[in-house]
């Protein structure tokens, strides 16, 4: 049974919580606002205030922002669109800003700006041995400020910027949180979805890559009755990513993210069906899929191409309720060429997950990485010199084959069908590193260890570990790297790298 806790406090009471170093500490965000005044101080956020059309500006404004590094944009004044509601891009891509390169997808988890990728892996890796920590929820949520129910819903108030000029228009952002239950109630699934409003009331969509929600959808049409579902939009940061989360299934992931924040997450009770949504959502939707399919055109994915004539099989969904607060903001992203929101709300928790399961397994894995410019096609696995005695595994080829029948089973095996094995005295965050070793490790005749067939409507294509581990004469024995952190003794490394600025060089990013 949840707790009940008191409303939530208002936006202007939440500031100045965050300490003296922002860039340093971590930060306990409660909404998007809070999220938004924390990039704002280390100049993540550009507001836009000049008119802008949602018909293709707004996509293109964002995407070039994904490219170069630029903040976050926040719109707020739309020449084909009438005012109230706010529009944020980009909201987890990367940054420009010399070590601040993942300091949205950092700041979203509440860990310091300045984390790099390894360090925000290990971070959710860990908080997966913890108990999970259940979400309390409130008597009321600033969501309700405005409330439309039944008849009075009107989907056109959404300010909803067409993505490509072959894409089908007004399309929902990816960015949110789709809540749903099984009939008996024992699992809660948080997942994401695309979803494209067909006129006032009504939806296309609750397409997603999790498998989960689909095992779900599935249960309500086996029970013939209609699954109620909330979409909460613009939810406090860390959600998009514990939503995109390859889980088990029948784990509630609110609990989880609990685990990852070290206190329980906020719901509140929905209007028109009996399920608990965020409470820290900015706006609302709650209504019931239909059992019916039809097929649809979706928007570019997350390899980077669009693929104009692609459908897929989608549902309608009815909506019964919509919420929202004032001048609320709603979050969009826009799936393309990497890196954004598939890569790093996506790729980042992946890599914990398959640390954590690796090591479960038994198996010395250092770390896991899904290179962000990859696009979701390559997992790194950095292990340590005496994997051997520390896994009980002879052959490195064994080992390799371990790690792939691991990993190839998941949920997310159609989107990656190659893993690359790798000693951890190369940085798998680095693609030099990796293109370096990739090319010298890997032997181009016995490199490759074959873990059968990727085959669905897209992709044909076989599932590979490539083995760069040294060979098995070497045993443990591993040559030195002949470069400026491994080629030289530590007191003169961290010496020259004291002096630098003195020596005349700029600071190095």
């Amino acid at each position: 049974m949840a707790h009940i806790l008191s409303p939530p406090i208002s936006e202007g009471n939440a500031k100045g919580r965050c300490g003296h170093d922002l860039l340093s500490a971590t930060m306990a965000l409660n909404d998007l606002r809070d999220y938004l005044q924390t990039l704002r101080s280390f100049g993540e956020i550009q507001d836009i205030a000049l008119p802008v059309a949602l018909d293709l500006e707004v996509s293109a404004i964002a995407r070039r922002c994904y490219e170069t590094g630029a903040p976050a944009p926040l719109f707020s004044n739309f020449s084909d669109h009438p005012q109230g509601f706010r529009l944020l891009g980009a909201p987890a891509g990367l940054s420009r800003q010399a070590g601040l390169r993942l300091a949205r997808a950092a700041v979203s988890l509440g860990l310091p700006a300045t984390s790099g990728g390894l360090d925000i892996v290990r971070a959710i890796a860990e908080s997966l041995a913890l108990p999970a920590i259940d979400p309390v929820r409130r008597t009321d949520a600033a969501c309700f400020e405005n409330v439309l129910i039944e008849e009075a819903v009107d989907l056109n108030l959404l300010p909803l910027p067409t993505q490509r000029r072959d894409d089908s228009p007004h399309r929902l952002s990816a960015w949110g949180c789709v809540v749903a239950q099984t009939p008996d109630g024992t699992w809660t699934e948080w997942s994401i979805a695309h979803l494209m409003p067909t006129g006032t009331r009504r939806m296309l969509g609750l397409c997603t890559p999790s498998r989960h929600l689909q095992t779900i959808v599935r249960s309500w049409a086996d029970a013939e009755r209609p699954m109620p579902f909330a979409l909460a939009l613009g939810v406090m940061p860390s959600i998009p990513f514990i939503c995109c989360m390859p889980l088990p299934a029948h784990v509630n992931k609110a609990g989880r993210l609990g685990a990852l924040l070290r206190r329980p997450l906020e719901t509140v009770l929905c209007r028109t069906i009996a399920l608990e949504a965020p409470a820290s959502a900015e706006i609302l939707i709650e209504g019931y899929l239909e059992s019916n399919e039809i097929l649809e055109c979706r928007m570019g994915d997350r390899l980077g191409f669009h693929w104009a004539e692609n459908v897929q099989k989608q549902f309608t969904c009815r909506v019964t309720a919509m919420s929202y607060r004032d001048k609320a903001i709603l979050p969009v992203i826009g799936s393309g060429e990497p890196v954004d929101e598939y890569q790093t709300a996506y790729g980042i928790p992946a890599a914990a997950q398959f640390l954590h399961e690796l090591r479960g397994a038994g198996l010395a894995v250092s770390d896991v990485w899904l290179p962000l410019e990859a696009a979701q096609h390559w997992i790194i696995v950095t292990v340590p010199r005496d994997w051997r005695r520390k896994s009980g595994v002879g052959g490195s080829d064994a080992f390799c084959r371990h790690i792939g029948e691991r990993l190839f089973v998941h949920i997310f095996e159609s989107a990656i069908p190659q893993i690359i094995v790798i000693n951890d005295d190369v940085n798998p965050t680095a693609n030099d590193e990796i293109l370096w070793a990739l090319a010298t490790r890997c032997h181009p005749e016995n490199g490759r260890v074959h873990c059968g067939h990727i085959e669905n409507e897209r992709v044909q294509t076989d599932k590979i570990v490539y083995n760069c581990l040294p060979p098995e004469e070497w045993g443990e024995a591993l040559p030195i790297r002949a470069s400026f952190r491994h080629g030289y003794p530590s007191h003169i490394v961290e010496r020259v790298l004291s002096r630098w600025e003195a020596y005349g060089f700029r600071e190095i990013d």
